[in-house]
């Protein structure tokens, strides 16, 4: 991430000027933006994976606000934003969306993410979900799992004021510090759930906090039952120069391969088509259905970004999910 670089990718703010090739937006409109921009009309967009855009400038298919690796975009924490491909990267938000603001604002990146984990998975009505991770985007996953009819959800986390936000989103908690979490899942699930999220990445520790990028992979294969889906929206990285072990560095995970084919399960991945689900999620937010706001910790001021940024990278407690308002 070069210095100067303006951040922000999950991004709401009121329309004050478009261009003259936009049609569908107006200034006035509030909006809701999704994280990964895309063009709407090359072969990837039209297909629907917009998270994977094939005309943003960036070296891989993929482009995101002020992120690292994915366009020259610059992010939102600023005071004005410039939208590339404004019709349709622009969702117009309903007439409470100023009430509800912060509901809304988690559909530019973790209610749709969350929820692309339980579809990548395949969660059917009735079935049991595990979750690993309970930051943002597991406590997602699991309230998502919870919309769409799952049984039972278990979410695996070591952090107290996470677990009880995994909690509160309808999930049963799983405290993994002790390392007898699959052992409970199995327990709880009758021998395995039906489908499992993976919400952490390629920043998995172990309970003596040493980085194991493969233990919650590992422990999927595990937990989820014969023939189950996987859903991995943690980000892996394809290199990480400051991973634990030569292999890892590398991208790549000591996968336990065996017992995954041995299973018959199946493995989806990567970052969400916010645009797939953001419109249908607004809707259910606007209806009282959905309330992705209990996640928010802390609203602050835009000035105070580093005190923010310091905290939740320090994994202070009670820091879940803050919101920045110019």
């Amino acid at each position: 991430m070069e210095q100067g670089r303006i951040l922000g990718h999950e991004n709401l703010g009121v329309v004050v000027e478009t261009g003259e090739g936009v049609y569908g937006v107006h200034v006035g409109d509030r909006v809701c933006l999704p994280f990964n921009i895309g063009c709407g009309f090359c072969e990837n967009c039209e297909r629907g994976y917009t998270g994977f855009c094939l005309s943003v400038d960036s070296d891989t298919p993929g482009g995101a606000y002020g992120f690292a690796a994915m366009g020259s975009y610059a992010g939102g924490q600023a005071e004005y934003l410039r939208v590339p491909w404004g019709d349709f990267n622009c969702l117009v938000l309903p007439e409470d969306a100023a009430e509800k603001e912060n509901d809304y604002v988690m559909l530019a990146d973790i209610f749709p993410t969350g929820y692309h984990a339980t579809e990548l998975a395949g969660v059917s009505p009735g079935e049991s979900v595990v979750v690993y991770g309970a930051g943002p985007v597991g406590v997602m996953a699991a309230y998502s799992a919870v919309l769409r009819g799952a049984s039972q959800v278990l979410v695996v986390d070591r952090h107290p004021d996470r677990l009880r936000l995994a909690e509160a989103a309808g999930a049963i908690p799983v405290d993994d510090s002790k390392g007898e979490h699959i052992e409970e899942i199995l327990e709880r699930t009758g021998g395995g759930a039906d489908r499992g999220c993976e919400c952490v990445g390629y920043q998995a520790h172990d309970p003596q906090g040493h980085e194991k990028p493969e233990s919650t992979m590992n422990d999927l294969v595990a937990s989820v039952r014969a023939t189950g889906g996987i859903g991995v929206v943690g980000v892996f990285l394809p290199q990480d120069e400051g991973a634990p072990t030569e292999l890892t560095r590398e991208g790549k995970l000591p996968f336990d391969f065996g017992q995954f084919w041995f299973k018959g399960q199946s493995i989806r991945t990567g970052q969400a088509n916010v645009k797939a689900y953001n419109r249908q999620l607004a809707q259910l937010i606007h209806h009282d259905r959905a309330h992705p706001s209990f996640l928010v910790s802390h609203e602050l001021p835009l000035a105070e970004a580093p005190e923010a940024y310091r905290n939740f990278d320090d994994r202070e407690p009670g820091w879940t999910k803050v919101i920045l308002k110019p």
